[in-house]
């Protein structure tokens, strides 16, 4: 059973940022681009936020850490593809420089940090603005823009190294995250949850059907929601009242993950899912309130998709305001 600790009194929430994360550079044309941190840290500050965050220190994940979840031939290759300037690894649009190994350590780096402070009380939830994303990195693989799979390192950090019994990742990406489910589909020890659009109508990376549901003694610990192209906040709600937060309450996590991503916004130009920025705000909440019933608030979130700049910085904003708590108003 992890330990418990006693919430704070306010609404402490960590932020974890770093401009090293911008020296992962995948091009010009690339929609995973430096500017999207830029993005958001500028909006959460105008919006007042950024100062009622606390700022995490934190370095980059030791090789320990990242085999965790990855193979070691593949971090390896990854690290040597870097340093020898290969220009993608995987797929041509998972594009690497020399400097992308270290931005995806540190950025997992963080993510631990965020998940050691809400164990250790420092802070109540936690906001991870990092890059490259992680969602769709297999264990022995890249894909889909992402090279480390921060949230699954630290969802076995958190099961090996700080006793949490039962870790959720709930994944609001809208594109499934293969990655994480490929790391813990065959085990009942942590639930995942992804809510994306269908893939027959988004087609990368072509997993997720609601038939996925996990192997072995897995089987039932993977849950895929699909919503309709066109998808809008009712169709997110209805998955989260009838089948997120039932799943949650049945599982009974230690501690809450979630894979936050903004490209199911209705600018977004890879998918077909209409949410506002204050619909982030919205679902959040919902996912506060579990982990408040569920696991004295342990949150950590992190940033993965979400290419409109224009839309990224307000999702972030109204994301964060959510996890500050209950009483933050939503914006418009």
């Amino acid at each position: 059973m992890a330990p418990r600790t006693p919430p704070l009194p306010g609404p402490a929430v960590g932020w974890v940022f770093h401009p090293f994360l911008r020296r992962h550079l995948t091009g010009p044309d690339h929609p995973e681009r430096p500017e999207r941190l830029d993005a958001i840290r500028d909006a959460l500050e105008r919006s007042g936020l950024l100062g009622r965050l606390v700022p995490l220190r934190f370095g980059p994940a030791t090789f320990e850490d990242l085999t965790l979840v990855h193979e070691p031939a593949y971090v390896d290759l990854l690290r040597m593809a870097c340093e020898h300037g290969f220009g993608f690894i995987g797929e041509p649009e998972t594009r690497i420089c020399p400097e992308s190994f270290d931005a995806a350590a540190l950025a997992a780096g963080g993510v631990l940090a965020a998940c050691d402070a809400v164990m250790e009380g420092r802070v109540r939830r936690a906001f991870c603005a990092v890059r490259p994303p992680g969602h769709h990195a297999e264990p022995d693989r890249a894909m889909g823009f992402c090279l480390i799979n921060h949230v699954a390192v630290a969802a076995e950090h958190l099961r090996r190294r700080r006793g949490v019994e039962r870790v959720a990742v709930v994944d609001l990406d809208v594109h499934h995250g293969n990655g994480t489910q490929k790391a813990f589909e065959d085990r009942d020890d942590v639930l995942y949850v992804s809510i994306h659009e269908h893939p027959l109508t988004l087609k990368y990376p072509g997993t997720g059907y609601p038939g996925e549901t996990g192997r072995g003694p897995g089987r039932g610990f993977t849950l895929n929601l699909c919503v309709p192209h066109g998808a809008d906040l009712s169709d997110y709600r209805r998955a989260l009242h009838d089948r997120v937060i039932p799943a949650l309450e049945r599982f009974g996590p230690g501690f809450l993950l979630v894979s936050a991503g903004f490209d199911a916004g209705r600018t977004e130009p890879l998918a077909h899912v209409n949410l506002a920025p204050a619909d982030f705000g919205r679902i959040t909440r919902e996912l506060v309130r579990a982990a408040e019933d569920l696991c004295a608030g342990r949150v950590v979130s992190v940033l993965e998709g979400g290419y409109d700049l224009g839309s990224l910085g307000p999702c972030a904003v109204e994301h964060v305001r959510a996890l500050l708590g209950p009483g933050e108003a939503p914006g418009g």
